[in-house]
């Protein structure tokens, strides 16, 4: 079920998340990696709020990974999709990461 407007906190950068705790944040979906059948099923997204530029002027970096553990596809979750998204952040290999994440597709306004 949707969160009615104005009910999400405000997003922070992703090159501004702490280490651990919860976020909320916004970007667009740059890769997603399908496991093959035979590994455990799992299906993760590499997330950017930055759209050429991968390492801030502080050195950070403005991609985030979500994974849904269980899952094998998560229906609108492809590249080019903008998201907002919520969970509890950690470190994976270097990344923030977010496990089963709260999220919403944020469409864009035709003309």
């Amino acid at each position: 079920m949707p969160m009615p407007p104005g009910a999400w906190p405000p997003a922070v950068p992703i090159n501004e998340l702490p280490e651990r705790g919860r976020v909320v944040c916004n970007g667009v979906i740059d890769a997603v990696t399908i496991m093959p059948a035979t590994a455990p099923p799992e299906f993760s997204a590499i997330v950017t709020d930055r759209e050429f530029h991968r390492v801030a002027a502080d050195g950070g970096s403005h991609r985030l990974r979500l994974v849904w553990l269980g899952r094998r596809r998560v229906h609108g979750i492809v590249a080019g999709t903008r998201l907002r998204i919520e969970g509890m952040v950690s470190r994976r290999d270097g990344l923030p990461t977010i496990y089963n994440p709260r999220y919403e597709i944020i469409g864009t306004q035709e003309s």
